[in-house]
């Protein structure tokens, strides 16, 4: 049945091979788990029911991708996203968080109609390089700000606005900790890292104090916390409120992840035609909007294709029974919910800075060259973290890359979508202030 399903044969591996590959992608990303309540609470949200939002979304998304396209895609709600709708869309915005799943749904909606129609993929082969890279970089700052600042490691100061907390803390500490033994076992190419590395700063902080123990190791889900934000987005608010900002930005940072991590973690495993394309690329975006459509349902942020993918692939994952394996153990993983709560934020900060850190490496690919590709990409992605938004970031990077082209000649370079988009974001500055 396996066989004939995902073509294992066909693809070059085995029911053991895919299995192992599910494993170790799960292990490379069930830090999620740990992070994505951890984040969600300071928007209003139960910790408990975004445990178990976090966990199905993920399973629902996975599932998808590998029945659909038949590729060993993991699914999550995303990294980036998540801080977005809590510290930009919710507590920046002042929206309710009810609005702000509101918004993700309905950036799945669009992104599912420009799957349908294949804008997707003029739009993308539209925004130059550089700015593409800005963005996924000031994505990591942004993503890594919020890690020290959990962590307080980075503190307010009334005299500089910001400053070296107190490194006596024993949060401080423990995030030190956290990130020299995280990066020794990546070093070391150790499968899981990143959890392991929360693991064991969890473990240090119950023995220190920090946090307390576990009550039990397995208990039953708390479904009626799960049910207190399943199904209950305001999709209404959400559209008289940010149709063109919020869930745009939902929808933009979404669309160009996706598709750099498809192209990526397909190329390293070959899946790539002689003209660089993925086959059946309709059917992952397909399963991508639905598993964000989805996510919004179960009450969690958009879901996105996760990069760590890239490990199961490495392990030798080329079907979707890779991503099946995944989807059970999400589904597994809600009976620990006792040892997910106790998990402190100083914790869960390591994973925040060194996922920033390694999303970094996007700037590689800017044209340091050009001034008129280095300004647009470093205002986009300097602006996220000093502006505390994503959006922020976006915006300003699509208005100064037409401008700064246009000023030096090189107006013709840019796609006529550049400076629609350029414009409508001009449009909110001018008229839209604050949203």
């Amino acid at each position: 049945m396996l066989e004939k399903m995902f073509n294992l044969q066909k693809k070059g591996t085995t029911v053991r091979t895919e299995v192992i590959a599910g494993l170790t992608t799960f292990m490379t990303m069930a830090y999620i788990i740990f992070v994505n309540p951890n984040i969600l609470k300071d928007a209003g949200m139960p910790v408990d029911g975004v445990l178990i939002a976090t966990a199905l979304s993920a399973a629902l998304g996975t599932l998808l991708m590998g029945l659909l396209s038949n590729y060993p895609f993991a699914l999550a709600p995303g990294m980036g996203l998540n801080a977005y709708f809590t510290y930009g869309v919710v507590i920046g915005l002042g929206w309710t968080w009810q609005e702000a799943l509101g918004a993700v749904f309905l950036s799945g909606v669009f992104f599912l109609f420009l799957t349908f129609f294949k804008v997707r993929e003029s739009i993308i082969n539209s925004i130059p390089m550089s700015l593409k890279s800005g963005i996924s970089a000031g994505i990591g700052l942004f993503i890594a700000f919020i890690g020290l600042v959990n962590a307080e490691i980075v503190v307010a100061n009334p005299d500089t606005l910001l400053g070296l907390g107190n490194v006596r803390n024993p949060h401080v500490l423990l995030a030190l900790f956290g990130i020299i033994i995280t990066v020794w076992m990546m070093v070391k190419k150790v499968p899981g890292a990143i959890l392991w590395g929360i693991i064991g700063s969890t473990l240090l902080a119950i023995f220190t104090g920090v946090t307390s123990a576990p009550t039990g190791l397995i208990s039953i889900p708390k479904f009626g916390s799960w049910l207190s934000i399943a199904g209950h987005l305001d999709i209404a608010g959400a559209w008289s409120k940010g149709i063109l900002t919020v869930v745009f930005s939902f929808l933009f940072v979404d669309l160009f992840d996706t598709a750099g991590t498809l192209v990526g973690v397909s190329q390293q495993a070959g899946m790539l035609d002689k003209d660089g394309k993925l086959p059946n690329a309709g059917r992952a975006l397909l399963a991508d909007s639905l598993g964000t459509m989805g996510g919004a349902l179960c009450g969690t942020p958009t879901v996105t294709t996760y990069i760590e993918s890239a490990s199961g692939v490495a392990a030798g994952g080329r079907t979707g029974l890779t991503g099946v394996v995944v989807a059970i153990c999400f589904l597994l993983s809600l009976l620990f919910t006792p040892i997910i709560g106790i998990v402190p934020g100083s914790a869960t900060a390591p994973a925040l800075i060194i996922i920033g850190s390694m999303m970094m490496r996007n700037v590689m690919s800017i044209n340091w060259d050009d001034f008129t590709e280095i300004v647009p990409a470093f205002m986009a992605m300097i602006a996220m973290p000093l502006t505390y938004s994503i959006a922020n970031g976006i915006a300003i990077g699509f208005v100064v890359y037409p401008i700064v082209k246009l000023l030096s000649g090189k107006g013709r370079e840019v796609h006529w979508i550049v400076y629609v988009l350029g414009a409508l974001f001009i449009y909110r500055f001018a008229f839209l202030a604050g949203a």
